[in-house]
């Protein structure tokens, strides 16, 4: 969520993208961060046991949600 804020900070858009485990920490960091509007894709937990074909179907999974998020980001630039 950091980088996130940051980045969004320097004027670029971006989202951040974790395990569905840590939506509610995600939420809480980008309220902390004054920035509870930042964008999050959840991945399917769990992400640390998966093998390499369980992460790229997660990643395939999100990819269009990921999309979606950059393209609102851009749309929300003054």
């Amino acid at each position: 969520m950091h980088d996130t804020v940051w980045f969004e900070i320097q004027g670029l858009a971006s989202v951040t993208i974790a395990s569905s485990e840590f939506k509610e920490a995600a939420a809480i960091q980008a309220e902390a961060l004054g920035m509870d509007n930042a964008k999050c894709v959840f991945v399917p937990h769990p992400i640390q046991d998966a093998t390499i074909e369980q992460m790229q179907n997660k990643a395939e999974g999100i990819v269009s949600h990921v999309i979606a998020a950059l393209k609102e980001a851009l749309k929300e630039k003054p």
